[in-house]
């Protein structure tokens, strides 16, 4: 217990401030730049990890949102909530309210989640073709045409199309998010015997360990896999969508709000940008 409770107190001057949340989308764009040269030029070694049935791929990266949401959705949850009680004095009922607003930020992660998904299958069916080894077309009937990725692989396809990096932008995304969620620890001061510190304290861990997965996963879809302009364009929008929400909409009144509500409005754009 002592264990974590060192690693909940580094975690938090490490991760919870500010800092790093200014700094790391810089990272992940010179990732992407330096990552896409290393692969161009030939320098990047074979590895367990380009091959995309790794473990970290099929049981992390294919379900990203799905790990951040639920390690979010406690976290947004406990925190909120001790927040309005203990910092901003509500009663419970407004502590809830506060809560499920907060909550709002799930809810609209997961739309720009499922949108940009869409969006990225849309422009790779849109601008792609099928090509068929090894199938000669029947004598006196037109090539097949192809409408969709799916149905060309169905017939033992190859499909050719621009493919946004979905790695790059969910990604970039969600660690951007996480980092923004952990700022609510420099505003909490909770009982060290409390079992509420305790639970805080293992999410907090979990969500910096998954950060750092995404992270490192990150760099590996940077190293082994699309194009350098497909892996520049998924991060652009995943960076745009952290941007568009935490830097801008959240601070508007009717929005889900940031995790430190009480900070006025000036004061959070000085807060979240030093």
């Amino acid at each position: 217990m002592e264990r974590l409770e060192r690693s909940g107190r580094w975690l938090r001057a490490a991760l919870a401030r500010g800092p790093l949340r200014r700094r790391l989308p810089a990272l992940l764009l010179a990732i992407a730049v330096l990552g896409s040269a290393l692969k161009d030029s030939d320098l990047v070694p074979d590895t367990p990890l380009q091959n995309k049935r790794n473990p970290l791929n099929v049981y992390f990266v294919k379900v990203a949102w799905a790990w951040t949401l639920w390690l979010l959705l406690p976290f947004i949850t406990l925190t909120a909530y001790e927040l309005g009680r203990s910092q901003l004095l509500y009663g419970r009922a407004r502590s809830a309210l506060l809560v499920l607003r907060r909550l709002g930020a799930l809810l609209v992660g997961t739309a720009v989640w499922y949108l940009c998904t869409e969006l990225f299958i849309f422009i790779e069916n849109l601008t792609g073709q099928c090509s068929l080894q090894g199938q000669p077309s029947q004598p006196g009937q037109p090539p097949r045409l192809y409408a969709s990725k799916r149905e060309c692989q169905r017939d033992g396809g190859v499909w050719s199309g621009f493919d946004i990096s979905g790695h790059c932008f969910l990604l970039s995304y969600c660690a951007m998010m996480i980092l923004e969620e952990l700022a609510v620890l420099e505003a909490l001061a909770i009982e060290h015997s409390s079992k509420l510190r305790v639970v805080i304290n293992v999410l907090l861990v979990s969500l910096c360990s998954l950060t750092m997965i995404w992270v490192f996963m990150f760099l590996c879809t940077a190293l082994y896999f699309h194009d350098f302009s497909q892996k520049l364009l998924g991060v652009l929008i995943g960076l745009a969508a952290w941007y568009g929400t935490y830097r801008y909409w959240y601070l508007k009144p009717f929005s889900p709000g940031l995790p430190l509500p009480n900070i006025p409005l000036s004061s959070k754009k000085y807060s979240y940008s030093r």
